[in-house]
């Protein structure tokens, strides 16, 4: 029989990368050629490459601080966001969805660990638990995920329905 417990950290899990509500990550993604990487539609501030590598920064950052004692805060919000539309090359771009997958299947592995208590505050932290850690990330990239598929549509690149 299941727990609670154990049903809260797997609803957890798959709320990290769920496709139920929207778009998942992965999907938002895939398939934008290197042509359209850095390319900023009108009235929008930010590229598919700024919005990818923020997403990624933010959640490294979130995993870092949730799970790390030595942890040091970035500053906002020059830490949190490339400085260019483009990324510096094919193999940035392919790494830093490769490192966002990494760092979310790390998160997915610390949410399955028993021994870590959800609810606990961390205790580096300032009242944080890393329950509201492991829903600000899905939420954090839930919302960016919408803009990079606003972001696609705007440049005419969103698979039609």
């Amino acid at each position: 029989m299941t727990s609670d417990n154990d049903a809260v950290r797997d609803h957890l899990v798959r709320v990290l990368d769920w496709r139920d509500a929207h778009v998942e990550f992965d999907a938002a993604v895939d398939g934008i050629g290197p042509e359209h990487r850095g390319k900023t539609p009108p009235g929008l501030p930010y590229s598919p490459w700024q919005l990818v590598e923020h997403i990624r920064i933010t959640q490294n950052d979130i995993l870092d601080f949730s799970l790390n004692a030595s942890y040091r805060e970035k500053k906002w919000p020059d830490d949190y966001w490339p400085s260019y539309p483009a990324p510096p090359s094919e193999a940035a771009w392919d790494e830093s969805i490769a490192s966002y997958v990494r760092d979310r299947d790390a998160l997915k592995q610390s949410v399955r660990d028993r021994t870590l208590d959800l609810a606990a505050k961390i205790p580096h932290g300032n009242g944080q638990t890393y329950l509201r850690e492991v829903l600000l990330v899905a939420d954090h990239t839930a919302y960016h995920v919408g803009q990079i598929v606003l972001v696609r549509r705007l440049l005419g690149i969103w698979p039609s329905a």
